[in-house]
């Protein structure tokens, strides 16, 4: 067994995170780091308590929100990179917290419990990034990863790579594979779609240098909480009155909902200016029921709450013909029943988009489908059966393999920190 002292793999997501110690067993593989109840993987949320300024962070976060303690919850804070929000700051307490304090809070807080799970300190680290942090601006691009590179070095790294996550997936995928095979690796993740073309084989493994097995990568700026938006969006919004219309016959400003069906800016709902809007929308709207589970949404302050719930759905239709949503909270009683073909319908421009996004890849390597071997799925939204079928009508003669969806960028990363760092 060889051990890196003071390196490890980190992959900051948007939904989850993960850290790899760079221990190698016999396997070949790397074992995660135990983050939170033994598991593997910290959700990317933090809950700040109000009444004792206490901070949650994870699964404890999530709970503490649900059991309707007092607070401000965050989550999907990777997506503030690469935006205007990084360089603005929201209030908690009754104090202002700059954004880049809050992604430094939590990063922070995932290196403690990765060095404390570890036994020892890292001071040096392979972090994961999407191919694109921002679609179609280079500068951006550089600038958030330039962003997560200073918050890293502030909660003590002192030494930062960076991978692409889906090259760190095709990393833990070739450390299982017996023969050479050329890989298409989808990453769906909570934020980003990323893809790349890599030619992996036992033998090349232990290189430090690989840049020429990556025939092509790519990516585009759509993930799980996108998918999660569209079917609030479709499904759910309208029953707190999105596409409904005032007494004057036009339509209901949409901002508000687009807000809440978003998860790094539910936030945004809860302002008195917000709230102030709301109420004139509900005077002047035409359907009083529908503003009114809007007002409760709000004034219960339960738009987390609400986008669970989606994200559960969403979930659920990936594995079952329908699930049935559970709105009491906003509206007593009540629930909406979802089907597949329902969800299908609100995240096609999406599935599109990403289909494209790989036929591309293809073009741009060079290659006909059928030189492709493997289709390598990970990241949680990566079992989103419409997704699959389209990619599978793309590599008609490609075997389809399912690696971890939530570990298989971090066991990657930290088996590429072995390589830089060790």
């Amino acid at each position: 067994m060889r051990v890196l002292p003071d390196a490890c793999g980190i992959d900051f997501g948007t939904s989850n995170s993960t850290a790899g110690s760079g221990v190698v067993g016999a396997s070949g593989q790397v074992a995660l780091l135990s983050l939170e109840d033994g598991k593997p993987t910290l959700p990317s949320v933090v809950f700040f308590h109000a009444e004792d300024a206490h901070v949650s962070y994870g699964r404890a976060a999530l709970a503490d929100y649900l059991a309707g303690y007092e607070g401000r919850l965050m989550r999907s804070l990777k997506s503030l990179l690469g935006t205007s929000l990084i360089d603005e700051q929201t209030e908690v307490a009754g104090r202002a917290l700059p954004f880049r304090a809050l992604l430094a809070q939590f990063i922070g807080e995932l290196k403690r419990r990765a060095e404390a799970s570890a036994g020892r300190e890292f001071s040096r680290a392979v972090l994961g990034r999407p191919v694109f942090f921002v679609d179609g601006d280079a500068e951006a691009d550089k600038q958030a990863e330039n962003t997560l590179a200073e918050i890293a070095r502030g909660v003590g790294l002192s030494e930062i790579a960076f991978q692409y996550e889906p090259i760190a997936a095709a990393f833990d995928y070739e450390s299982q594979i017996s023969r050479e095979e050329l890989v298409l690796v989808v990453d769906i993740g909570g934020g980003t779609s990323d893809f790349a073309l890599v030619r992996l084989a036992p033998e090349r493994a232990g290189r430090a240098e690989r840049r020429d097995d990556i025939l092509a990568s790519g990516g585009v700026h759509i993930g799980g909480t996108d998918f999660d938006k569209y079917l609030s969006l479709a499904s759910v919004m309208p029953m707190l009155g999105l596409g409904s219309q005032l007494k004057s016959g036009l339509a209901l400003p949409s901002a508000q909902y687009f807000n809440l069906a978003t998860w790094h800016t539910i936030n945004f709902a809860y302002t008195k200016k917000a709230w102030a809007q709301i109420s004139d929308l509900h005077r002047d709207a035409q359907d009083k029921d529908k503003l009114g589970r809007l007002q409760n949404l709000v004034k219960e302050r339960a738009g987390h709450w609400l986008a669970m719930q989606v994200e559960e759905a969403k979930i659920a239709l990936s594995g079952a013909a329908e699930t049935r949503m559970d709105l009491g909270r906003i509206a007593p009683g009540e629930t909406l029943l979802l089907q597949r073909p329902d969800f299908d319908t609100a995240i096609a421009p999406l599935v599109d988009t990403v289909a494209q996004n790989v036929a591309s890849l293809l073009r741009d390597a060079g290659l006909q489908a059928d030189a492709v071997d493997t289709v390598f799925f990970t990241g949680g939204s990566s079992s989103v059966p419409l997704l699959r079928e389209r990619i599978a009508a793309l590599l008609p003669q490609a075997r389809r393999v399912e690696g971890d969806l939530f570990g298989s960028i971090g066991a990657g990363l930290a088996l590429d920190a072995l390589r830089k760092f060790g």
